[in-house]
């Protein structure tokens, strides 16, 4: 697909003009076992933060203690927006350090519950078109061990109103899901240095 062509012969015939096809809202997922899921979905938010769209990032199964390089950048690139205008607002969110909305600490709210709290103010949001662009990361897990709903899920998100984009990463993205989306990538992994005992490190992994 190059240039950002779509190949001969796949243009449907909806009777929609090429604006409007291309200005079409898009559901992301980025699944299977190699590395990279998450940090290809941040690459697309820092390309949605630089055309100025409202980004939202809610990171399900994350510890308070677990640092993310990308946090912090998008923590200075949020704080440049409300300086001086320059590219989107960004909200960040860890499930594992309590919805910032529910004002819970993970240790004293059961999991499963946290995460159905984050997907209902999540649908909330969406349904009032809050953000543009959403990175639900690990998002997959919740959906994998029961904890929130795939039809609904599905339900929500195929429905959503405006020209709202969503990202979702995580291993096992159900079926229900990967047909819904309209780009899925799944990681695999062919080599890892923890594959030969080296532990993660700094630059690479966080």
């Amino acid at each position: 697909m190059p240039q950002g062509v779509p190949a001969a012969g796949t243009v449907p015939e909806d009777g929609l003009t090429t604006r409007q096809r291309r200005n079409q809202p898009v559901l992301a997922v980025h699944t299977g076992p190699g590395k990279g899921k998450s940090t290809a979905a941040f690459g697309m938010a820092l390309r949605a933060w630089n055309q100025g769209f409202d980004v939202g990032v809610f990171q399900f199964v994350k510890s308070a203690k677990w640092k993310v390089g990308e946090e912090a950048t998008f923590k200075i690139l949020g704080e440049l927006h409300e300086a001086s205008g320059t590219g989107g607002a960004v909200e960040w969110h860890k499930m594992g350090e309590g919805w910032s909305w529910t004002r819970k600490k993970g240790s004293e709210v059961d999991h499963a519950a946290a995460a159905a709290d984050g997907w209902t103010e999540i649908s909330r949001r969406l349904s009032e078109e809050t953000h543009r662009f959403y990175v639900l990361d690990e998002f997959t897990y919740p959906l994998k061990w029961g904890w929130v709903d795939v039809d609904e899920v599905v339900e929500v998100l195929r429905n959503r109103p405006g020209n709202q984009h969503v990202v979702i990463t995580g291993r096992d993205a159900p079926q229900a899901l990967i047909d819904a989306a309209d780009l899925v990538t799944e990681m695999t992994k062919v080599k890892h240095p923890m594959d030969a005992g080296r532990k993660g490190q700094r630059g690479i992994e966080w």
